[in-house]
């Protein structure tokens, strides 16, 4: 079985190729050039480069957000046509954005933070905790401030955890806050560790795939959390 994951929340996108035994071949690339421009020639470099066809795909599994509004569109797009155009429109995977970032640090003993920045101020999240063999949701996907992530992870601290490991690029970006508030309780995860993985994206992928957890191709969307700016500004004048 063959797998192709697909990952447009962040900047930090791109494509992987999972197999029976594992991880065949990644691309990740941070640039200014949009996903729809980078996708599709990433993918035929893959499949030169490990001698694999197109047609091979048996699985596409697609990161559903919660992220980039314009970034899921584009990646949920495009895994459509590709699974249309092969003829396996029942064969789509949507994994979790925030579950797959937080499999960068799979066996941890402490709880696993993964937070995009949603902008207007406020932070995709969720907490996740690894229970025998998986992580499993502390706190649920939301969006809120930063201070509300303090509180969150506060909280998990108070349940005798003594370290909290924050990671993406919200975390980056207001990383003088959560130093300020939890001081030597946070970790901050490496560079290598600021996006979601498209690797992970396909294992994630494979694992749902063989328990018959596959989209129904008509009515899979992004999974935005919040409503966008246009819907919200429609909202208003109405």
């Amino acid at each position: 079985m063959i797998v192709l994951g697909v990952e447009t929340a962040t900047m930090n996108g791109g494509v992987a190729l999972a197999g029976n035994e594992g991880l065949i071949a990644e691309l990740r690339m941070n640039v200014r050039t949009t996903h729809s421009e980078r996708l599709l020639p990433g993918l035929d470099y893959l499949l030169k480069q490990t001698g694999l066809e197109f047609g091979q795909i048996d699985i596409f599994a697609i990161s559903h957000g919660p992220g980039s509004f314009t970034g899921l569109r584009v990646g949920i797009a495009l895994v459509k046509g590709m699974a249309f155009a092969s003829g396996r429109r029942g064969k789509i995977v949507a994994v979790p954005t925030l579950e797959a970032f937080a499999w960068h640090f799979p066996f941890s003993c402490l709880p696993v933070c993964p937070l995009l920045d949603a902008r207007r101020g406020e932070l995709y999240g969720g907490i996740f905790l690894w229970k025998e063999g998986s992580f499993i949701r502390a706190v649920p996907d939301a969006v809120l401030p930063p201070r509300k992530w303090i509180e969150l992870a506060k909280a998990a601290l108070d349940h005798g955890h003594g370290k909290i490991i924050l990671m993406g690029e919200g975390a980056t970006v207001y990383k003088n806050e959560f130093e300020h508030s939890l001081g030597g309780h946070v970790l901050f995860a490496p560079p290598s560790a600021i996006s979601p993985s498209p690797a992970n994206v396909a294992l994630i992928g494979a694992h749902m795939a063989s328990e018959g957890l596959f989209a129904d191709p008509e009515t899979l969307v992004p999974y935005y959390i919040r409503k966008s700016e246009a819907e919200l500004k429609w909202a208003a004048s109405v």
